[in-house]
């Protein structure tokens, strides 16, 4: 089930690949999703459905954040594994603390296609790196023609894949401190 109108449903072959492509990350031990500007909550409802072992979903609309709560219930996903938040997204990310802070695993950004600089805004906070473990995967899925910033603090750009008008860049916190410098 979807929000509304000014929600743009992630369509079948960007997900069949999107979550093909996560899928070992995953499968990580205790693997934490953060899924900004969730809309329907599809991105994060997906990556619990595939093994991840919590996931927190961010949106500011109130209708939109009352069909990730249906979709969770119509799904079973409710319960401690899933944490639903009503805010704005980039104000939530500076002041992220207690049990939603993080670290994350992946993280799916999803802001709407006419507002680039939401989706700037998010990977640059996200650079920080304070949010996610090392090795952390963070995927902004954004219009064909709006390509992210590369780097962005502590993320480096390592894949891009295009659907039509969508486009999903992938970014990786490294692994070690060797490799951040």
């Amino acid at each position: 089930m979807a929000p509304g109108e000014g929600t743009r449903p992630i369509a079948d072959r960007v997900k069949q690949t999107l979550f093909a492509i996560l899928e070992p990350d995953l499968r990580d031990a205790g693997a934490r999703v953060l899924d900004l500007f969730a809309g329907s909550g599809a991105g994060g409802i997906e990556a619990l459905s595939r093994g991840a072992a919590a996931a927190v979903f961010v949106e500011r609309d109130a209708g939109a954040v009352a069909t990730i709560r249906a979709n969770l219930a119509r799904t079973h996903l409710t319960g401690s594994s899933a944490t639903v938040v009503q805010a704005e997204v980039v104000r939530w990310l500076a002041g992220a603390s207690g049990p939603v802070a993080g670290p994350y695993r992946v993280v799916l950004v999803d802001p709407p296609y006419d507002r680039p600089e939401l989706l700037d805004q998010s990977l640059e906070r996200l650079g920080r790196g304070d949010l996610l473990g090392p090795g952390s995967v963070v995927v902004a899925k954004h219009f064909w023609k709006h390509r992210p910033p590369d780097p962005s603090g502590l993320l480096r750009s390592v894949r891009e894949r295009r659907f039509g008008e969508t486009a999903l860049t992938f970014y990786r916190r490294p692994a070690s401190d060797q490799e951040e410098s």
